[in-house]
């Protein structure tokens, strides 16, 4: 196969004319020619991090979405999936992947469970994580969420890190906010990376104590243009990455977008695309072409160095997209699963007042921090009620591995005045999480969830929605591009017609359990306060 164009060579800096001649899945020659076409050949794009499973899609079915896009390959973290199901999850990702010419490349989870204060559905101690990271196809240790575990040298936390310094694996790092020196304790325990960063500062600090940096810009957290000043000095030490996308913003971009928005703003060609293309590839040692002489023909053609417009992409010599379609097939898949919870009734959700103020969740929309406030709880008959003139409502989060009652506390933000949203997409432990305007609406929206064994969904009155997920309740083998389309469409009626005010409701829902994340957030366990790592209680005296 030979093919032309202006080939962008990203290691020289420099664009010229071009014949690539591909034999099998490698490139046999790259030869300067008078002219060619003016479309452009480059490497393809990495997520150097992302969670497959906040697609809400198997992989197989996110490469169709992504591969359009020029992404060529990801860094995927199957942290989700494995807080449900254990290392029974991670081998599931890897062989739903290699059915489709995308590169997925997995790691070890280090953190399952992320914490001890919330249930999960599955555990991998120390040695699990040796048993995976032993695979040749488990290329990293995935982001230690603990940090507390590594600032206070807790055993396993310290012996899961030194399994990957032993086998040569690279560490991923998760510290939101972590500053001086307890930032620089924890990059000496040999962690290389973060892509929790939401302030130039705190990114630019861990740059210089020997961190590599992602550019994170998800469907709910959105830190590029707070980071993306960092490219003038540090290009050879950045990636891009979205940690986590819903399938709707999926069709329309992926890594390409990151690229062309940097562009668009004046910094260096080269060193966007250094860091999109190139740095991943290096950092996890991955196999994954880089467009020379040699290398598999991972490579994309765009239509001009401003839009980013991906015209083809090739995975191993393969053109496996073109004109922003997919050149393979969905695949069938199985519903693995864990689900044992019966359904609840509203009496469940009652919270009686005990005290006159209540701690409240500030949920704060492109962001996965939160902040924490007080304010007088609403209360009838003994009983606090959702407040939704103030914007104080319940939210509430069901174990759903086990019967118990729900743990039930406020939160503002949300901007509901009817009904209530549910899902089973609940980080890390994936339980169910809701936030609504009354009981009656929280159990009415958790009861679907339960009755699909894992989804998202939105009650107003009558009129119920809910997108069931089979794979362990938080992903599905449907076509990707209906999927979107009925995501879209609840999303857009949690918005219109229950006035929801966040701009990614459901993203913003899935991480107020994620208890690593300060401030505030909210367990089957109970309230925790994220800067301390303890429960705190509901009510403040």
């Amino acid at each position: 196969m030979i093919i032309q164009g202006q080939l962008v060579d990203i290691r020289n800096r420099r664009i010229f004319p071009a014949k690539i001649t591909v034999e099998g899945q490698h490139i046999q020659s790259i030869q300067e020619i008078d002219s060619a076409p003016d479309s452009y050949l480059m490497p393809g794009f990495v997520d150097a991090h992302i969670h497959i499973e906040s697609s809400m899609l198997v992989p197989s079915e996110f490469a169709r979405l992504a591969v359009p896009h020029g992404t060529v390959a990801t860094v995927s973290d199957p942290h989700e999936i494995a807080n449900v199901l254990g290392i029974e999850g991670v081998e599931y990702m890897i062989e739903n992947g290699e059915k489709v010419p995308l590169k997925f490349f997995f790691g070890a989870p280090s953190c399952v469970p992320a914490t001890t204060f919330e249930t999960a559905g599955a555990e991998i101690d120390v040695e699990g994580i040796r048993q995976l990271l032993q695979r040749s196809d488990i290329l990293y240790l995935a982001e230690m969420m603990n940090y507390p575990g590594v600032l206070h040298q807790q055993t396993d936390v310290i012996q899961k890190l030194a399994i990957a310094h032993e086998l040569g694996k690279p560490v991923d790092g998760h510290a939101p906010g972590l500053r001086g020196e307890a930032a620089a304790q924890y990059i000496a325990a040999g962690i290389s990376t973060d892509h929790e960063c939401f302030t130039y500062e705190e990114a630019l600090e861990k740059l210089q104590l020997g961190m590599k940096i992602l550019i994170r810009e998800g469907s709910a957290a959105k830190n590029f243009a707070a980071l993306i000043p960092l490219m003038t000095n540090y290009a050879d030490r950045l990636m891009f990455c979205s940690d986590d996308k819903h399938p709707n913003d999926l069709l329309v971009g992926h890594i390409n977008a990151l690229v062309q928005r940097a562009v668009g703003l004046g910094y260096d060609l080269f060193d966007v695309l250094q860091a999109a293309c190139l740095n991943p590839v290096v950092h996890y040692q991955l196999p994954v072409g880089q467009l020379q002489v040699g290398d598999t023909a991972d490579f994309i053609r765009v239509d001009r160095l401003d839009t980013f417009q991906v015209l083809e992409t090739y995975v191993n010599g393969e053109l496996v997209a073109s004109q922003g379609q997919a050149h393979f097939d969905r695949q069938e898949t199985t519903n693995l699963n864990r689900f044992a919870t019966s359904k609840k009734q509203a009496v469940d959700f009652a919270v009686p007042a005990e005290g006159q103020n209540v701690r409240v969740i500030r949920a704060l929309d492109g962001e996965i921090v939160t902040e924490s406030f007080t304010h007088p709880a609403k209360v009838q008959e003994g009983l606090v009620q959702s407040d939704s003139e103030n914007d104080i409502l319940k939210i509430a989060v069901v174990n759903r591995y086990a019967d118990a009652l729900p743990a039930v506390a406020m939160i503002h933000g949300f901007g509901l005045t009817f009904g209530a949203i549910a899902s089973c997409v609940g980080h890390d432990s994936h339980n169910i999480i809701a936030v609504g305007t009354s009981d009656d609406a929280l159990c009415e929206a958790v009861n679907l969830i339960i009755e699909a064994e894992g989804g998202i969904s939105a009650v107003k009155g009558e009129e119920k929605h809910v997108l069931p997920l089979p794979v362990a309740g938080i992903m599905t083998g449907a076509d990707g591009f209906q999927v979107a389309e009925d995501y879209e469409q609840i999303d857009l009626f949690t918005k219109e017609k229950m006035n929801c005010t966040l701009s990614a409701p459901f993203m913003t829902l899935s991480f107020m359990a994620l208890l690593v994340i300060p401030q505030l957030k909210l367990s089957d366990r109970g309230l925790f306060d994220g800067s301390k790592f303890q429960f705190t209680p509901l009510f403040v005296d």
